[in-house]
């Protein structure tokens, strides 16, 4: 048999000035893709699988429209050139923006459906994160989402998805989905599986995948920083049989429910002062401190200066700050040589709006080239480190201060741009806090704009009722 693989992953906050370009996407297509997706010959012995290409950039802004457009109608050729195709495995995100769509990812897995027509099954691995909208359930027969938050189990998921397409293609049962939306639009650092009550209820999928008629279990926190009708949690199930489906679905969506009012951060989240006052007193290193706002995991443009600026006016110090995107800054330092002083501004050149800073700084190590795009350079800034890198991006695995020769188990203070820790900071922060921080994905839901979004939703809306309906796919009876 032969499966067609690839697709498109983004999570896109429309609270951030940036337009993702091609330029911000990393493909990876043939047998790169098959392994970072784990299909190996040893797994899936009978199936030979057709690599298009999987498209992935760092959570940002709306994607470009003609960017977007331009990687559909790639992806489309190739699945063209993958001749005799008997499934196609989609991987995907579902949090994707572009201006003048309304659903990204219903658009992409809709015109894939056109190609291979109705007999050919698709499957989708979701990220939790995703939103899912009843064009999607219509033009699929297989979905699975990650179960954790920090997500650990991506390789997993993507299997769970393939396993289930290679077994109804070996002549197993057909299967379909069946969704309940759920009004609760929470952030994913009050909805980690690593804490209460999120942990139980991602625990119980387990007990719906073992039940008759049920295959994949799924509950999606959805996506909270995009001001769209579609974004919504939802409970997202697999099966072979509809009472079982719809059973599991509707349980799956009055728990999360039934929990709305009880999820919070899984660490200390203060005001950005209070966070500092905790830094100055605080006796059990390493303290690392999250500036959630900023957080480009999570749509953030990673430009903001807040929370340096605002330490450097406490005059504390033997903090590493990674990092900051500053491309401009990046440039005019790059012609210098470690141990040259240099004073410029930085913060907000991506776009943010943040307060003026300009700093006396040591070039301490320079790493990356301009040919790549990927140059980054440690500073010294009275008393503290300062990595500033020429690209977007997130330092949460112990490797990326390594490069710098920091030894994160040793520093005394941690600044990232992250909201939940990575699993590599977690394991090494003795104290750690969230700082409530303005910015693109900002944990003060109140104070986002609310337009768009189908309401009521909580917590935008809190005094209302709710009782979950079940939808099946157009699919389940065809």
């Amino acid at each position: 048999m032969r499966i067609a693989v690839g697709g498109i992953h983004t999570e896109c906050s429309t609270y951030s000035p940036l337009l993702q370009t091609e330029e911000d996407f990393r493909i990876t297509q043939g047998t790169d893709l098959l392994q970072q997706i784990a299909l190996t010959a040893e797994a899936f012995s009978k199936v030979t699988f057709c690599p298009l290409f999987h498209a992935r950039s760092i959570p940002g802004g709306a994607v470009q429209t003609a960017v977007y457009q331009a990687f559909k109608d790639r992806f489309l050729r190739e699945l063209d050139q993958c001749t005799s195709v008997d499934g196609v495995l989609l991987i995907m995100h579902g949090a994707m923006h572009v201006p003048g769509l309304e659903d990204p990812e219903g658009d992409w897995i809709s015109a894939v459906r056109k190609k291979v027509g109705p007999d050919v099954p698709i499957a989708v691995s979701y990220d939790l994160h995703g939103n899912v909208t009843q064009t999607i359930i219509d033009q699929i027969d297989i979905f699975s989402a990650y179960r954790t938050a920090p997500h650990i189990d991506v390789r997993e998921t993507h299997l769970r998805a393939a396993r289930m397409l290679v077994t109804q293609l070996s002549g197993g049962p057909r299967h379909f989905v069946g969704w309940v939306p759920i009004p609760v639009l929470l952030p994913g650092e009050r909805t980690s599986t690593e804490d209460e009550p999120t942990k139980s209820l991602y625990a119980n999928l387990l007990k719906h995948d073992q039940r008759v008629g049920v295959s994949d279990a799924n509950l999606m926190v959805g996506y909270v920083w995009a001001d769209v009708r579609r974004a919504t949690a939802a409970a997202v199930v697999t099966g072979t049989q509809a009472d079982a489906v719809s059973e599991a679905a509707e349980t799956i969506a009055n728990s999360y429910w039934s929990e709305r009012s009880n999820f919070d951060f899984g660490v200390p989240a203060k005001s950005l002062q209070a966070c500092l006052d905790d830094a100055a007193n605080c006796s059990d290193f390493p303290f690392v401190l999250a500036d959630s706002g900023d957080n480009p995991t999570g749509g953030g443009v990673g430009d903001r200066n807040d929370v340096l600026s605002t330490w450097l006016e406490c005059e504390l110090i033997d903090a590493v700050f990674a990092g900051i995107a500053e491309p401009q800054a990046v440039e005019r330092i790059w012609t210098l040589d470690t141990g040259d002083q240099v004073r410029l501004p930085i913060g907000g050149t991506l776009g943010s709006h943040c307060p003026f800073l300009e700093i006396e700084a040591t070039l301490r190590k320079k790493i990356g080239t301009k040919s790549s795009s990927d140059r980054e350079v440690l500073l010294s800034v009275n008393g503290n480190l300062v990595i500033v890198t020429e690209q977007r991006r997130p330092f949460h695995n112990l490797s990326d201060f390594h490069r710098f020769g920091i030894q994160p188990e040793t520093c005394k203070f941690l600044v990232v741009k992250s909201g939940y820790l990575s699993p590599d900071l977690a394991g090494v922060a003795r104290t750690s806090v969230m700082a409530l921080t303005a910015g693109a994905v900002n944990q003060d839901l109140s104070a986002l704009s609310n337009t768009a979004r189908h309401n009521p939703v909580f917590p935008f809306q809190k005094d209302f009722d709710w009782q979950p309906r079940v939808r099946l796919s157009g699919r389940a009876q065809g």
